[in-house]
């Protein structure tokens, strides 16, 4: 279970398009999804990471993270300081 609340989960068309296209780009997001509410920042400097850290906290913000593969393109994912949705997107996305 997360330790902070996600909302409601959303992805842009990009990333819906690639997950029908490739059952293994959707292990990708599943297993990024799972490290990200077990607070596995993926790929993110140190200081960025423990602002996600305290954004769990009582001083709720913005929490964001990346994750990326060899094969696969680079996902962001993003949940909102009020925890009404988190977002799987591309970078380019953005």
């Amino acid at each position: 279970m997360a330790q902070f609340e996600l909302g409601q989960l959303v992805m842009t068309r990009g990333v819906a398009d690639r997950l029908e296209e490739s059952a293994d780009f959707a292990k990708h997001v599943m297993r990024s999804l799972q490290r990200y509410t077990a607070c596995d920042w993926g790929e993110m400097l140190k200081g960025d990471a423990a602002m996600n850290d305290s954004a769990i906290g009582p001083d709720a913000d913005r929490i964001f993270a990346a994750y990326e593969s060899q094969e696969h393109p680079k996902i962001w994912i993003i949940t909102e300081a009020d925890r009404s949705y988190t977002t799987i997107l591309f970078p380019s996305e953005y």
